[in-house]
């Protein structure tokens, strides 16, 4: 099967906070990478020692939480979602509606880079919903259908 054209080769930090009113420490994504016309793309997150969560999960054997890789997941959907539509690049709400299928398979540790490979799976109006897998070095670590609607 055939991959759909790429219609934004890379969208950075500077066009990710245009495009997502999310701010640190919520925002969990540094990069969207091959945003392509079938509505699918990379989110991509460089796990640092130095995040907040680590303070407390868990110190002796950092392990990064699961419903972190949830939201980062929903986030990249949020901009491959306003990225996508013409017409909605300003910043908008992207809150969530479902949850689904979720499993978490393996621990991401400080210095693990997670790619989260999402695709759009359905939308109706301003509601989407996803299908992501969330990896590291190529191996699943944790997947989910997310359910997301995009407002003023």
């Amino acid at each position: 099967m055939e991959e759909a054209p790429v219609r934004f080769e890379l969208v950075d930090i500077n066009e990710i906070l245009k495009t997502l009113p999310h701010r640190y420490p919520m925002l969990l994504i540094d990069r969207v990478i091959k945003i392509r016309t079938d509505y699918s793309g990379i989110g991509i997150k460089n796990v640092t020692f130095n995040e907040p969560p680590f303070l407390g999960h868990f110190p002796e054997r950092p392990v990064y939480p699961g419903v972190m890789m949830i939201e980062a997941m929903a986030q990249t959907a949020g901009v491959i979602g306003i990225k996508s539509v013409e017409g909605t690049e300003k910043p908008r709400a992207v809150y969530f509606l479902t949850i689904d299928k979720c499993k978490f398979r393996k621990p991401v540790m400080p210095g693990d880079t997670i790619e989260y490979h999402m695709r759009s799976i359905g939308r109706r109006k301003a509601m989407w919903w996803f299908h992501g897998d969330a990896k590291v070095n190529g191996s699943v670590v944790a997947e989910a259908d997310v359910g997301a609607m995009l407002t003023d």
